[in-house]
């Protein structure tokens, strides 16, 4: 074999080690980054940010199973969106508008906005005595006390009137949030120079204006329902013990809906009822589970370390699912009322 041939064999040899190493290179970093998207929680970066952000603060299991049914919905809505704006379907931004205002209010509600958190609300009344710091309403507070002490009430009922009082505090929070975020708009909106621009943002304000009244109108016949209630007692069968699903039913009865639609949507919220039962099962289950965890891993039993984190794991993956599908029935539930009669300012 003569020489140059030798060198020709040499260079092609080098070369193909080169493009093997170079192509090992690649391919293993095409599979990292595909196996960090697939290790990823959500497909949103910004939600997967806030994920991580209430990991590292170390939420209760509960809570943090709560978070991400709230951030699959927006993950959702926000994939949704998406689409219909490359459709050109969202000229005005008034959905992208909504879905920063969710988002601020899921941000807001786990104390995730950097701002500073109240106290963590206990879903049983009998707390140390507590209620009126969670309360932090002075008038749910003075109903809150009239309604124990009156002797209208057994314990269950107690019960099922502590959560009617926490979640209309949750829809009052939540309409401050959205207050908060139009007075920053406005602030923004003063300072605008552009004619176009000025249009758009008018038009956010109109729509941000509207579910400010929604909200408001909405809390101020919760507030009524919750003095009538610790005034009188439960009187007579009530329909529903869930809050969410009582805002539903009390929305079908102002809604335009026939005898045998709203007979039909009754029925519907029953089943809605016990799927919300079912999910405050499993939550009550992860909480002890945790517990349990605790106490297991002091023991230093790997065997049943192993096993207890698998239950634990098995019941997270179970509330999340069971979360999201709440949350989202919850959601369809109420774009039917809507959608089947009820003017947007009677909510």
């Amino acid at each position: 074999m003569s020489a140059a041939l030798r060198r020709l064999l040499l260079l092609l040899c080098s070369l193909q080690l080169l493009g093997v190493r170079a192509g090992g290179k690649y391919s293993r970093q095409v599979n990292e980054n595909r196996a960090d998207e697939e290790a990823a929680e959500f497909r949103i970066q910004r939600l997967n940010q806030v994920w991580e952000k209430a990991q590292r603060l170390q939420f209760s299991a509960v809570k943090l199973a709560e978070l991400h049914s709230d951030l699959k919905i927006q993950e959702k809505d926000e994939l949704n969106w998406k689409k219909l704006k490359a459709e050109g379907l969202d000229d005005d931004g008034e959905k992208e508008a909504k879905l920063r205002r969710s988002l601020n209010v899921i941000l807001a509600k786990f104390g995730l906005d950097g701002k500073k958190q109240t106290q963590t609300e206990e879903n049983n009344y009998i707390k140390d005595g507590t209620e009126n710091d969670v309360l932090n309403d002075p008038r749910l507070e003075k109903l809150w006390n009239k309604a124990k002490t009156s002797g209208k009430f057994s314990d269950e009922e107690l019960d099922n009137l502590w959560r009617e009082f926490l979640h209309h505090k949750e829809k009052t929070n939540e309409y401050n949030i959205l207050l908060d975020t139009v007075s920053r708009t406005e602030e923004i909106h003063k300072n605008i120079i552009s004619p176009d621009e000025n249009e758009i943002k008018a038009e956010d304000l109109h729509s941000k204006h509207t579910d400010l009244k929604d909200k408001l109108r909405s809390i101020n016949q919760g507030f009524e329902r919750l003095r009538k209630i610790s005034h009188e007692g439960y009187t007579g069968e009530r329909d529903f013990n869930e809050p969410r699903v009582n805002d539903l039913w009390d929305m079908a009865r102002s809604a335009n809906f026939s005898s045998s639609e709203l007979d039909s949507f009754k029925e519907e919220l029953k089943h809605f009822e016990t799927k919300i039962e079912k999910h405050q099962h499993y939550q009550k289950q992860l909480e002890i589970s945790q517990e349990k965890m605790k106490h297991i891993a002091e023991s230093g039993d790997k065997e049943h370390i192993k096993k207890s984190k698998e239950k634990y794991s098995a019941l997270s993956d179970k509330i999340k699912e069971l979360g999201y599908k709440v949350k989202k029935h919850l959601q369809d539930l109420t774009s039917r009322v809507f959608k089947n009669g009820l003017p947007h300012n009677e909510l």
